[in-house]
């Protein structure tokens, strides 16, 4: 059995695709109570270390854990992405990713694999990072993915920086598929969860105009999915059958359905998001507020997409 390490681990997205791929995280660390808490309950037989990774004393936490096949990453993503806008960056955030470069010198793991925001690679420290790691013996390759491509119904680009010490690692292969699943796909039944009208008084302004255009361009019958917090630079609104857009922080989407006449609005649930993530119904959210939760799931790695990069790089 491969064992691995999962640093930055959130609530469990890498590990969890990891599992599908047949591998065993049996330890975990991220300075999240929530998401330690999340984890710990899909992965009862993992260590969970509720700290920053500066905080574990690496000898303890080796002569702990044994050794280590995989180390699996996925650094502070937030001062690396376009959303932040034209905000200051942290640097000392930022920083946090050599970590990786610190933890695979300690268990010199075969395989590591490093999930970050693909605005990450201009980040003046990231070929300081990838030197790091081939001069500790890794071959490396780095890959810009696309969720919606492996079979989540979400599009949602990120870059993969995987390492060997054997050998040059392969690139992973989108799906060939005639039709990527559609954000329909991940909603539940009509009549689960409470609606509001659409056009009521207190609906702030920039709602009802991109809920607008949704309804100028698609008739009044056909429902659609509305930007309900954030900018947006493509009209505020998508169709059910595309892809969900990218799953942030927080609470982002609304689903606009026609009901008799009246439009009915309601913000998509947590067991949606999930879907929308690939996370499978075995995997329980349960810890923390809703607010907690969506931050979670936007922070996280679809298991879909890790299973395919960790199947990949440990096939031999």
């Amino acid at each position: 059995m491969i064992r691995a390490l999962d640093i930055f681990s959130g609530a469990g997205g890498s590990s969890a695709g990891a599992r599908q791929a047949g591998i065993k995280t049996v330890a975990a660390i991220d300075m999240c109570p929530v998401a330690t808490a999340t984890f710990e309950q899909n992965f009862p037989s993992a260590k969970v270390y509720t700290k920053r990774l500066e905080e574990i004393n690496l000898a303890s936490l080796r002569r702990s854990v044994g050794s280590i096949d995989l180390l699996l990453s996925s650094p502070e993503c937030t001062n690396h992405t376009c959303a932040k806008g034209a905000a200051p960056r942290d640097e000392n955030s930022r920083a946090t990713a050599m970590h990786v470069v610190t933890y695979a010198e300690v268990f010199k793991p075969r395989w590591i694999v490093l999930e970050n925001v693909v605005h990450m690679r201009p980040w003046n420290r990231y070929n300081e990072l990838k030197s790091e790691l081939a001069a500790l013996g890794y071959k490396l390759a780095e890959q810009i993915i696309d969720a919606s491509d492996l079979g989540v119904a979400q599009t949602r680009r990120r870059l993969f920086l995987v390492g060997d010490r054997r050998r040059a690692p392969k690139a992973i292969r989108p799906q060939v598929q005639s039709r990527k699943l559609s954000a329909k796909s991940i909603l539940d039944p009509k009549g689960t969860w409470e609606t509001s009208p659409l056009f009521k008084k207190s609906r702030a302004r920039d709602t009802i105009a991109r809920a607008s255009r949704a309804i100028d361009e698609l008739g009044e019958n056909e429902p659609f999915i509305v930007v309900y917090y954030g900018s947006d630079g493509s009209g505020g609104w998508q169709r059910l059958s595309r892809p969900l857009r990218t799953i942030t922080t927080v609470d982002r989407f609304a689903l606009v359905e026609p009901t008799a006449g009246v439009y009915e609005m309601r913000m998509l649930q947590v067991p949606e998001l999930r879907r929308a993530m690939g996370f499978d119904d075995k995997f329980v959210f349960s810890h923390g507020t809703r607010r907690d939760k969506v931050r979670l799931l936007g922070n996280g790695v679809c298991p879909p997409v890790m299973e395919a990069v960790v199947a990949a790089l440990t096939e031999s």
